[in-house]
């Protein structure tokens, strides 16, 4: 059996585990009322940045996801290692002719369908509805920016639920974890970055890069500069943004430095796994 059999089987076996976890039911769902909330809103009169109808729901649903993903990611990866060693897994797939590092793509694999899958549906029927519902110039290439930053998103805190899988001992501990990096991502690090601000007074490019190692701040960032050229609405951060960076760089950085995080974690994740103890 080759590299290539073992990951396939490997990932049909993750991909069906998963498939079967209520989570998944539950991470359709919270998809699901996101998108029909603002479907609602979205297809009213009234405009934000001058986006209506399906556009507008386009926006609102991603930068409402830019929270939910992390959470989502998290919770799909946080358990998969240390489950695995605890549960007995390991004992299992070690006596088949595979190796730790083939059952590591295979569940990344597996929780990237789980996590971006469901986005894909939703975003692409947008496209979908939009040819019925009217011509909208600006939904296509927002669909499609909006699906790039959120799957570098959920690519990072894949990265980092499997590295904090990888360092805990037991379930709770990594449950601790992932909830300590959602909230650090989604919350504490805008509390901080704003107490700072107070504080000191930070030029522009270093405010950006306080910003810009949170990856959902980075991913927020490219999403306002894909539809707010100018970033206004960031002050002076905003004005040395449009006119160093530009949109264009700011939505490339907005989803290379998620997928970079991702990466490096996954395999910081990978070095933990081969070293490491499986069984006991």
């Amino acid at each position: 059996m080759t590299a290539g059999e073992r990951q396939n089987a490997l990932f049909r076996l993750e991909l069906a585990d998963a498939l079967r976890s209520r989570w998944v039911v539950f991470t359709v769902a919270v998809y699901g009322a996101v998108f029909a909330a603002f479907l609602w809103l979205g297809l009213r009169e009234s405009s934000v940045l001058g986006f209506t109808g399906l556009s507008r729901v386009v926006l609102n649903v991603a930068n409402a996801v830019v929270l939910a993903v992390p959470l989502v990611a998290l919770v799909a990866s946080s358990q998969a290692i240390v489950r695995g060693r605890t549960t007995g897994l390991f004992e299992l797939v070690l006596t088949q002719p595979c190796r730790r590092r083939d059952w590591l793509v295979a569940v990344v694999a597996a929780r990237t369908v789980v996590v971006v899958g469901p986005l894909v549906v939703l975003l692409g029927g947008t496209l979908v509805a939009g040819r019925f519902v009217g011509p909208d110039a600006a939904l296509t290439p927002l669909v499609l920016r909006s699906l790039a930053v959120t799957a570098g998103l959920a690519w990072a805190f894949l990265g980092i639920g499997l590295l904090a899988s990888a360092l805990s001992h037991t379930p709770e501990r990594a449950t601790v974890a992932a909830l300590l990096a959602w909230g650090v991502g989604a919350a504490l690090h805008d509390f901080a970055l704003i107490g700072a601000l107070l504080r000191l007074r930070l030029a522009p490019e270093a405010v950006f890069a306080l910003a810009a190692l949170n990856p959902v701040e980075a991913a927020r960032v490219a999403l306002l500069s894909s539809v707010d050229p100018e970033l206004g609405v960031l002050g002076p951060v905003g004005f040395w943004l449009a006119h160093s960076l530009g949109p264009r760089l700011t939505l490339v950085t907005g989803v290379a430095w998620p997928v970079l995080l991702g990466t490096l974690c996954m395999a910081l994740a990978a070095r933990r796994l081969e070293r490491s103890d499986l069984v006991g």
